[in-house]
């Protein structure tokens, strides 16, 4: 299994309990979609371990998951820190417009008069719309918003952002 082609959904950050439970911290814009995972990949320092979820429920901000088979802290104590990985094919389905935040780091940025701005770097999630932060040739940072007025499209294939820039953004 290839790291590259997967997407985090959560770090192990405690043990729960002495049964073998986990606190997961989720790294997913939708934290029911827990309720949905049949299977999760560990990705520890011994690489990446499948394991099936037979539990999930949840407390406070966290995520309680159990994973068949494991029914003992000293089997889960290890995967402390560990992010927790599903397989594209086990991602929520993405809304058209939707990208997962892995496969724009990095694509180039050009307006819509053909100037290369530079690349995204990295993304800003606010809660109302998300900010792509695009790193300049001359390093400097561009904050763009990711909403309809800005972003004209997106075409993973090349690797290319185009954008419009509203007065003010720069």
């Amino acid at each position: 299994m290839d790291k590259e082609n997967m997407l985090q959904v959560g770090v192990i950050t405690a043990t729960h309990g002495i049964k073998g439970e986990v606190k997961v911290f989720p790294t997913t814009d939708d934290i029911n979609r827990f309720d949905y995972l049949k299977k999760v990949f560990i990705d520890s320092k011994e690489g990446l371990i499948q394991v099936k979820v037979s539990g999930v429920r949840y407390f406070k901000n966290l995520v309680i998951v159990k994973f068949k088979g494991i029914n003992d802290i000293n089997d889960v104590e290890k995967y402390k820190k560990c992010p927790l990985l599903v397989t594209r094919e086990d991602a929520v389905p993405l809304e058209e417009g939707e990208y997962y935040i892995t496969d724009i780091i990095g694509i180039n940025v050009v307006t819509d008069t053909g100037v290369l701005l530079g690349t995204i770097e990295d993304v800003l999630q606010t809660g109302a719309n998300d900010v792509y932060i695009i790193q300049t040739e001359d390093k400097k940072e561009i904050l763009i918003p990711a909403i309809k007025q800005c972003i004209l499209n997106v075409d993973l294939d090349k690797k290319e952002m185009k954008i419009h820039l509203l007065e003010g953004l720069i």
